[in-house]
């Protein structure tokens, strides 16, 4: 493990365990969403009434419906093979939610299901406008003062007490139908000012009992105080028989099944995790260059035909043997002409000069004077072997490059 990545985990470790010193001693949030969900223990979840309505319900079988629709439950128990058809259960179908839950197939099917003798509780703060129709009432909301914050019941041979309300906001129903409906129960303030909040409403055969506080339900009000008692009061006017509990809260869809939803759920966790990501990225980004040995730098070969012509030059002018010098570039020049330009070389005549000329592209002149040296050189024409030699150098250098 080289020295850097070291480096990278000891800043990692020593940032977590500083979030964690942090965390240890910070109170933690207290979630207030309105989740109406059975499997939450937050303030406004069911958890503790999930545990307790065996007890509040005695001897009825409570089924519950956590997964499918209740036209989907319901439907599923509708027999029309017989001659009268009919559903093959009998009893209450209870739904608990902060906001309107039912979609408009489900609704038709509960209104069905109590036209056939069975009963619904519903209590939510908005219901589906199919029941606002047919059961022919209103709701309305207004802001309570602390003080004005109580429910009771109407019947006072059931209770006569009243009890502080968990919500300041009033959700009651501001028309019924005086001539069918029952007034179950009240909230505000029982010396100024009341509005109904429970009802009890024929449907053909069967009933509906409307709560527009599910609060009442949630596990902050059953755990204050005496409050459990309203509840218990409501619930009291279920019919015995058969419940169908639809638990199922719209929040449950959005629960996540990522195998992380625990580490996102706990905010120290949540931030460890981004943090690890941000390390990882970092780290990732400083060594993603490719890592490979150092090409050692190869020089090319040199050109030991070229060296070896030098050596011997020198070694023949440093000996002053410009004669056997003179020779040997005047051989090398003309073997060059036979190879590149497939010129005869047999006589340095004008013939000669014009076709070196068309082929070399070389000055007329400096090819004239080239061949005049040489042809004076070959003629046995010394002067100064020297000066011969600088000059017939000269003028092959002019012709070659």
């Amino acid at each position: 493990m080289s020295k850097n990545i070291k480096i990278y985990i000891a800043v990692l470790v020593f940032i977590l365990i500083l979030i964690l010193i942090g965390d240890y001693n910070k109170q933690k949030t207290i979630d207030w969403r309105p989740t109406y969900s059975v499997n939450d223990k937050i303030p406004y979840g069911l958890y503790v009434f999930d545990k307790e309505i065996g007890g509040i319900l005695k001897n009825q079988k409570i089924e519950r419906i956590p997964d499918i629709t209740p036209y989907e439950f319901l439907d599923s128990k509708y027999n029309e093979d017989t001659l009268v058809e009919t559903y093959t259960v009998k009893g209450t179908f209870i739904n608990i939610s902060q906001q309107n839950n039912l979609d408009d197939q489900s609704a038709k099917e509960i209104m069905y299901f109590v036209s056939h003798g069975n009963n619904a509780f519903l209590s939510m703060t908005n219901f589906p406008k199919t029941l606002l129709d047919s059961l022919k009432f209103e709701y309305s909301s207004n802001l309570l003062q602390t003080k004005d914050a109580s429910v009771w019941m109407a019947n006072k041979k059931l209770s006569s007490k009243i009890y502080k309300s968990t919500s300041d906001i009033a959700d009651y129903f501001s028309k019924i139908d005086t001539l069918n409906t029952t007034v179950l129960g009240y909230e505000g303030n029982p010396k100024y000012k009341k509005n109904i909040n429970f009802i009890k409403v024929p449907y053909k055969n069967g009933y509906f009992f409307l709560h527009t506080n599910p609060v009442t339900f949630t596990n902050y009000n059953l755990l204050k105080k005496d409050r459990y008692q309203y509840t218990e009061k409501v619930l009291s006017y279920i019919p015995k028989g058969d419940v169908f509990w639809y638990t199922k809260s719209p929040n449950d869809e959005n629960i996540s099944a990522s195998p992380l939803r625990y580490i996102f759920s706990q905010p120290a966790l949540k931030w460890a995790w981004y943090l690890f990501l941000i390390g990882m990225f970092v780290f990732i980004l400083f060594n993603a260059k490719r890592k490979q040995r150092i090409v050692p730098i190869l020089q090319p070969l040199s050109n030991l035909t070229i060296d070896f012509t030098k050596t011997i030059g020198n070694l023949y002018y440093q000996e002053g043997d410009h004669k056997n010098i003179i020779d040997k570039k005047i051989i090398y020049f003309l073997e060059r002409i036979r190879t590149e330009y497939l010129i005869d070389t047999t006589k340095l005549d004008d013939e000669f000069v014009k076709k070196l000329q068309h082929k070399t592209g070389k000055d007329e002149k400096d090819i004239q004077e080239l061949v005049l040296l040489i042809n004076e050189y070959r003629n046995s024409y010394h002067g100064n072997i020297e000066a011969d030699l600088i000059r017939i150098n000269n003028a092959i250098e002019k012709i070659l490059h």
